[in-house]
């Protein structure tokens, strides 16, 4: 029993985020301790189901802030995958006020 005990203390719970606009995909991963950003992602499986991503051009974050590939995880944390902008944001603010009449 302290055995299991110790298995899951060197272990972290954590969960890989992807979506686009006809897809959510939540997997939640056990990695070891220590582990990183791209670690987890490549033990997920998850480049192999969807091969839109890519990692060098899609950017990482966990709970929403941006990280690098090599930071390090703790228990419990959202790993979100974010696709790569297709519209700038400034550009499409502009032409909301445009068609406002502002």
């Amino acid at each position: 029993m302290a055995e299991a005990a110790q298995l899951q203390e060197d272990q972290l719970q954590v969960e890989i985020c992807y979506a686009t606009p006809n897809l959510e995909i939540r997997k939640p991963v056990r990695v070891d301790a220590g582990a990183t950003v791209q670690q987890a992602i490549m033990q997920s499986g998850l480049l192999r189901e969807c091969t839109a991503i890519d990692l060098t051009v899609c950017r990482v974050g966990i709970y929403g802030k941006l990280k690098t590939l090599d930071t390090v995880l703790r228990e419990h944390d959202r790993i979100e995958i974010y696709r790569p902008l297709i519209a700038d944001p400034m550009d499409s603010r502009r032409r909301r006020v445009q068609k406002k009449g502002g």
